[in-house]
């Protein structure tokens, strides 16, 4: 086999693996960092080193391990930064929706923080270990360290979790949740209109895990493919303590939200849209609130 053709195999390999690994890979990135959504961004950057290690000729024998290091590698190259670590410490319809049904808060608060109480190393063993099921041995090999320190880390690390409480997140302000509140009304009464006049000239768009959009013009098309559907119902609420907007199924609205939408306002602009309808997963760790009126 040719270069091109390895580099080739590898890359489509990944391809095909990728939407069964991503959603475990996300939960151990979400551990590693204490939120779903700078969890994503460990992710995405240690899936691009993944794609440029392959196409430079990297060859692959245990893909799944190959990425977990990769993953393991990112987060711990984050955490070296003494600034950012102790930052991460420190934040620890058209129809009328019926609110009375809809459930207003998440119960896994507790899933993702505590872990921010323990070292790095520490955090990683844990989630390896605990939450994704791996073996001693196995967490070794991700982590490149031996299983002696693999079962030293776990039992401080199991100690200080059992003794840790998490505070809540700050409230979203009063005039976030306002603002908040008339991009959701807009939204659920399609005024798509509207809502690009309410875009920033340089608003930035992701719809995580598959496109990146600049600009009022380029991000005004967001719009279309959700004026084409109306089987989502949006609500105003938090994710992380950030603005965010809530999707439930307007089939069953008492069910807890499909995924979310984080929001940035300056002003009364929109600054900012990080859409999370393509990667569903972020929902199942995240600590979210309903707000119960717009």
């Amino acid at each position: 086999m040719t270069n091109g053709e390895e580099q080739r195999s590898g890359q489509e390999a990944l391809e095909a693996a990728l939407p069964a690994l991503r959603p475990e890979l996300h939960r151990y990135c979400a551990r590693m960092t204490g939120s779903v959504v700078d969890g994503e961004d460990v992710l995405q950057e240690a899936l691009f080193k993944a794609t440029r290690a392959l196409r430079g000729g990297v060859v692959v024998d245990d893909l799944r391990a190959w990425l977990f290091r990769i993953a393991h590698n990112v987060a711990m190259s984050l955490f070296r930064s003494q600034q950012r670590e102790m930052a991460m410490k420190d934040e620890l319809g058209r129809d009328a929706p019926p609110f009375q049904v809809m459930p207003t808060h998440s119960d896994v608060s507790d899933h993702l923080r505590p872990f921010l109480a323990l070292t790095p190393r520490q955090r990683s063993t844990c989630i390896l270990r605990d939450v994704l099921g791996y073996s001693a041995a196995e967490v070794a090999e991700m982590t490149e360290s031996s299983v002696p320190s693999v079962k030293s880390a776990l039992h401080r690390g199991r100690r200080l979790l059992k003794d840790h409480h998490v505070e809540d997140p700050e409230p979203l302000p009063a005039d976030e949740r306002r603002k908040l509140a008339v991009y959701v009304r807009c939204f659920n009464a399609h005024e798509f209109d509207r809502l690009r006049d309410m875009l920033s000239e340089e608003v930035r768009l992701e719809l995580v895990a598959l496109d990146r959009r600049t600009g009022r013009k380029g991000v005004g098309g967001y719009y279309s493919n959700y004026q084409k559907s109306d089987d989502w119902l949006m609500a105003p609420g938090a994710v992380e303590g950030r603005p965010a907007m809530l999707a439930f199924d307007r089939a069953d609205p008492s069910a807890p939200p499909l995924y979310f939408v984080l929001l940035q306002f300056s002003g009364d602009d929109v600054t900012a849209i990080r859409d999370f309808r393509y990667a569903r997963y972020a929902m199942n760790d995240a600590q979210w609130q309903r707000f119960e009126t717009f």
